[in-house]
């Protein structure tokens, strides 16, 4: 392939630098131009390593760079400040080589006694919802268990958004995340986070908010330590999940939520469960609904059993005691019965229509008439008299 350029293209010139000869002639132009000086700022991230060496970050409302702190100088200095600390620090600014970056070494820190202007802020916006009652636990809402639809709200550029992705989709597939867009650090941010979680209160059929974005540097977070921010939030209807930064980074937005997960993965572990626990107590629930239905189903067949006899011996019984009534009834009528008289020798006469012959005007001659013995019938006639 043959490359063409631009009749006006400057071409390189005899002399050629190196990225590390430009990197040193410009350390050189700081040092010569700047000596040590005194600079008035807000420190912010100071990390005291095991080296005893401190880097931190100075900044004030335009400006920040990269500070260092030898370990000599460090342990005049006593305990690294904390974040927010305004402090005067005696150093000399460079250039450090190797990486082509500003730097002021410092070898003096004293602090000007007073807050920094974004610390100054965020305590008094946390000392006025702390008196309006949006940090009370009393006000927390429970989590779902089984949040169905999750709204998301972080931006779509971060990595947080995979990781809630992934780690829902790992844990309940069928949850469905709607992510509301907003940038997360940056002038206009707050506002734009805001207006997101406004948003979600017009999001039909939610479950469960989630606010939050990765890690970074503290003024990276600025925008959740906003005021117009946190009430959005605290007005939010369903709950809320703030998953803002690392671990170690508490925020006023995880105050203000129903929960404060330590990173965007853990605030999707918060919302929804793990399949395999809730098919683990399906089917332990099953196993013990089988095992109770068995139970009783066991117990309703021996009461059915025990019922059952108890049936069949009153049945009997009543059988038998009828039976015993019926034997005495029938000797009484077998005592009673003429047959039984016929078998001491007597005899039964009957007329032609078999009404019973009692008297002798009865037995007129020539009339023919049954004769009932013990065994049987004998046919007879009146003879007349001679």
């Amino acid at each position: 392939m043959t490359l063409t350029l631009p009749l006006d293209t400057p071409v390189p010139a005899d002399e050629v630098w190196s990225v590390s000869q430009v990197t040193s002639a410009v350390r050189k132009l700081i040092d010569r131009g700047v000596s040590t000086v005194w600079v008035r700022g807000e420190v912010l991230q100071c990390k005291a390593w095991s080296s005893g060496h401190w880097y931190f970050t100075l900044r004030d409302d335009r400006s920040q760079f990269r500070c260092c702190m030898w370990k000599q100088n460090a342990l005049k200095a006593g305990k690294p400040p904390a974040d927010g600390t305004e402090v005067y620090a005696l150093g000399t600014p460079s250039l450090w080589e190797e990486k082509g970056e500003f730097r002021f070494t410092v070898t003096t820190l004293i602090p000007t006694a007073a807050i920094g202007l974004q610390q100054q802020e965020l305590e008094r916006v946390k000392a006025l919802l702390q008196k309006e009652g949006l940090f009370d636990v009393a006000r927390k809402r429970p989590v779902p268990e089984l949040a169905s639809t999750i709204a998301v709200v972080t931006s779509t550029d971060g990595a947080a958004l995979r990781d809630i992705v992934t780690v829902t989709r790992r844990r309940w597939p069928a949850a469905r995340l709607l992510v509301v867009s907003a940038r997360v650090q940056g002038a206009g941010s707050a506002a734009e986070i805001a207006r997101a979680l406004r948003i979600v209160n017009r999001l039909p059929g939610l479950d469960l908010c989630i606010v939050g974005r990765g890690g970074g540097a503290r003024e990276d977070l600025a925008a959740f330590n906003d005021e117009q921010v946190c009430r959005a939030l605290a007005a939010v209807s369903v709950p809320t999940i703030s998953a803002v930064g690392h671990e170690t980074d508490i925020s006023l937005t995880d105050l203000v939520a129903d929960l404060r997960a330590a990173t965007p993965s853990a605030a999707a572990e918060a919302a929804v469960s793990d399949r395999r626990d809730v098919l683990r107590v399906v089917d332990d629930l099953a196993s013990r609904l089988g095992t109770g239905l068995s139970m009783r189903t066991s117990l309703a067949a021996e009461r059915l059993e025990r019922t059952a006899d108890r049936m069949t011996c009153a049945i009997r019984d009543m059988i038998t005691a009828r039976r015993a009534g019926m034997d005495r009834l029938g000797a009484e009528l077998n005592a009673l019965s003429p047959l039984r008289v016929l078998q001491r020798g007597y005899a039964l006469p009957t007329g032609p229509e078999g009404s019973v012959l009692k008297r002798s005007a009865q037995f007129t001659p020539g009339l023919p008439f049954t004769l009932r013995v013990a065994d049987g019938d004998v046919r007879a006639r009146v003879e007349p008299e001679s």
